[in-house]
């Protein structure tokens, strides 16, 4: 994904003038070339998160849509004073694009890892959020962020990838990827194929979802109504973080809600992507015991 939003950022600053990119090195070799198209709107600040996301907020005053990127740790987290100020309270717009998310570099230890970067931004008003689930979608949906006028988007990148990528174009609602009626389970960006596996068999209805915020309500209540009001939230970051979302859209509606994803335990073993997706119990085997548990 982070080549892909390499190569289609590059295109869009030669084609639109009002786009501007700043980096904190993260990244940096793979914008050179375009550094050396635009000088005055590839503009790195070095390893200074803060500036980085003040200086994206400074461009959006001018007029520019600026596209700000480093690792999620150190693009929401680091800097979420000027996140908060910088962008929301002067009202302005741009787009964050985050990489190595929740343990997309364990190598990188706890610094580098970023799960409750998506609860966090819920704590702020106005942001759109996108979780690609594969590079296709990636790029459709930074083509749309980088299109969307002023407002305030967040692109999470990851370094996990769906086998083939569903949510391309303008639609942002989720799609309903299998239909059953025991129980609904939404999977989120690059948790799809492991719930497809973990699902094979059961009788439940699976929504994807690749844009978060806003929560898509109005599918999750058409699912429940030709299902049970039973729910299953699969994301790729802290688990619970779209519970309450789930909820309010369920308001009127008597439900349970099982939010799974990423645990709030620090594991203080650098191991692989895939062992520690495991310890958090999102591979498609753990998936499988913790859904039909709750579903029955």
């Amino acid at each position: 994904m982070r080549e892909r939003f390499i190569s289609v950022t590059s295109r869009l600053l030669d084609e639109d003038p009002r786009l501007a990119l700043v980096l904190a090195e993260i990244t940096m070799d793979g914008f050179r070339p375009a550094q050396r198209r635009h000088p005055d709107r590839v503009i790195n600040v070095g390893i200074r998160e803060q500036l980085l996301i003040g200086v994206g907020g400074g461009l959006a005053l001018t007029g520019l849509r600026p596209v700000v990127h480093t690792f999620a740790s150190f693009l929401v987290e680091r800097p979420f004073e000027q996140v908060k100020l910088d962008f929301g309270h002067q009202d302005t717009g741009g787009v964050l694009v985050s990489s190595s998310a929740s343990y997309d570099w364990p190598a990188g230890g706890y610094t580098h890892m970023a799960p409750g970067d998506v609860a966090l931004l819920d704590t702020l008003d106005g942001w759109t959020v996108h979780v690609p689930g594969h590079p296709d979608e990636a790029e459709a949906l930074l083509r749309h962020a980088y299109a969307a006028g002023d407002d305030r988007v967040y692109v999470r990148l990851s370094q996990m990838s769906n086998a083939a990528p569903l949510a391309l174009g303008g639609d942002l609602r989720f799609r309903t990827v299998r239909e059953g009626r025991a129980g609904v389970v939404l999977a989120v960006g690059p948790m799809l194929d492991g719930v497809l596996a973990a699902t094979e068999g059961l009788d439940v209805t699976v929504l994807y979802a690749a844009t978060v915020r806003p929560f898509d309500d109005d599918a999750l209540r058409a699912a429940v109504g030709r299902a049970t009001a039973d729910v299953v939230l699969v994301e790729p970051y802290l688990a619970g973080t779209s519970a309450a979302e789930a909820g309010q859209a369920l308001i009127d509606v008597p439900h349970r809600v099982l939010p799974l994803g990423v645990g709030r335990a620090e594991l203080r073993r650098f191991g692989t992507i895939a062992e520690h997706t495991a310890a958090h119990g999102l591979d498609a085997a753990s998936l499988r015991r913790r859904i039909t548990a709750f579903l029955r």
